[in-house]
């Protein structure tokens, strides 16, 4: 029988979208779901909800709720990744408020920036624990990681921990819709053929073609530039101004964009923020609301009332592709053994795959057009540098990480930053190992 261990299985609604998936994939037969979590009441919310799901449409997954970690992974041939080191609170308002003493303003930071070097650098010894588990209890299961920073985590245990590992995001199934959708192009939304690749976060769509083969791009760029559509792209102007400047859309929210790069968030050009609409402090914000939103939902999602309909999350394809043979093809984060070939080797990249009885199987790429490697290098060296960080526990090591990111170097200078980064240190003790 198969045995999907679900690691951080108080994120209720994530395991909703992951594990009711598999629920509904009556192709996996019989299987065992383990749910793990250090928070108990979250973990048994999510136990009832999957069994009522379960029972609703049918299902035949046998669900066990588990406080001891190894017990839950014990001959388990998935794992699934989504824990948050810290929480809300006290870490994630930690990574925002210090770094706003010194004007330093973030909108998402969990994947780069000052914000994903510490989520970093407090999330990787809970994976080294992890990785140390499977080994011992279950050296040939699948870990599929979920947890942001992506890219880095994911680097990470693919380099340094012995275990098969895919790193999985959602940002490339929304991409292609959510473009089209706003720029009244829906007429392609199930019509088109398109190609991303790149790194996490910050893929490119490097191809969209019609059923014919036409170039789609030039229709795309003249609809983004004629104002007709200016209201619906309001949310996303930093990804349309990006497009035009290097010639190629990119996969995740502007939000996220206006972070990784060292050209919108600026205290120099403050009427940036408003003419790009950028939402300082928006995770925070997310994190009060889905809180206070799960309190409302609890009720609901624990009884039988319950609905689900399969997500576009990749987990439980992959899940049935290596069970049962049924090839399958997403993009997943993994290692660059060549397979983007103008972007630095091993770094962590984010990839077509086909994945089947032998697992994930990366596609190769060749070179992205040199702008798109240029940007992803600029952000590769902050995820490789934290990497190296993370590894030697060295402070000197985690300085360079931030000197070298690009929104950080942009608005700070070296002692600021250096200055930064002990506050931070300092404020997160109880959450870091030992940095000399």
């Amino acid at each position: 029988m198969v045995k999907v261990a679900f690691l951080g299985a108080g994120s209720t609604v994530f395991a909703k979208n992951v594990l009711g998936d598999c629920i509904l994939t009556p192709e996996l037969g019989e299987f065992e779901i383990a749910l793990h979590d250090i928070d108990l009441v979250r973990m048994e919310d999510s136990r009832l909800m999957l069994e009522n799901i379960n029972k609703k449409y049918g299902g035949k997954a046998r669900v066990k709720a588990y406080a001891d970690r190894i017990e839950a992974l014990r001959g388990a041939n998935f794992v699934v990744n989504a824990i948050q080191v810290g929480g809300y609170e006290p870490c994630t308002v930690t990574d925002f408020e210090v770094p706003k003493k010194y004007g330093l303003r973030q909108t998402i930071a969990d994947t780069l920036g000052i914000g994903g070097i510490f989520r970093t650098l407090r999330t990787i010894p809970v994976l080294e624990d992890f990785a140390a588990d499977m080994r011992k209890v279950c050296p040939d299961a699948l870990f599929i990681n979920y947890t942001n920073p992506m890219a880095m985590l994911s680097g990470y245990i693919q380099r340094y921990s012995g275990i098969q590992s895919v790193g999985l995001c959602h940002s490339v199934q929304v991409c292609v819709p959510e473009l089209l959708k706003t720029l009244e192009m829906n007429e392609y939304k199930d019509n088109c053929v398109w190609k991303i690749a790149g790194i996490n976060h910050q893929a490119w769509l490097l191809e969209i073609r019609d059923k014919d083969g036409k170039d789609l791009y030039p229709e795309i760029k003249k609809r983004s530039l004629s104002g007709k559509y200016a209201q619906k792209m309001e949310w996303d102007l930093v990804r349309h101004e990006m497009m035009h400047r290097f010639g190629y859309y990119i996969t995740e929210s502007s939000e996220h964009t206006s972070e990784y790069t060292p050209y919108f968030i600026k205290s120099k050009y403050p009427e940036l923020i408003e003419r790009f609409r950028i939402p300082l402090d928006e995770y925070p914000r997310r994190c009060v609301s889905q809180i206070n939103g799960w309190k409302e939902m609890r009720a609901k999602v624990t009884t039988n009332d319950i609905e689900h309909v399969k997500s576009h999350e990749f987990a439980a394809p992959i899940i049935n592709a290596v069970t049962n043979g049924v090839p399958y093809e997403v993009h997943g984060n993994v290692l660059n053994t060549g397979l983007i070939t103008n972007l630095p080797q091993n770094a962590c990249v984010e990839v077509k795959c086909l994945v089947d009885k032998n697992g994930i199987n990366p596609c190769f790429v060749g070179d992205l057009p040199e702008q798109c490697a240029a940007l992803n290098r600029t952000n590769i060296n902050v995820q490789n540098m934290t990497i190296e960080a993370a590894r030697q526990k060295k402070k000197e090591l985690v300085y360079m990480a931030a000197y070298l990111d690009p929104h950080t170097a942009a608005e700070l200078s070296m002692d600021d930053i250096k200055n930064m980064c002990d506050d931070l240190f300092a404020a997160h003790k109880d959450w870091l190992p030992k940095y000399n």
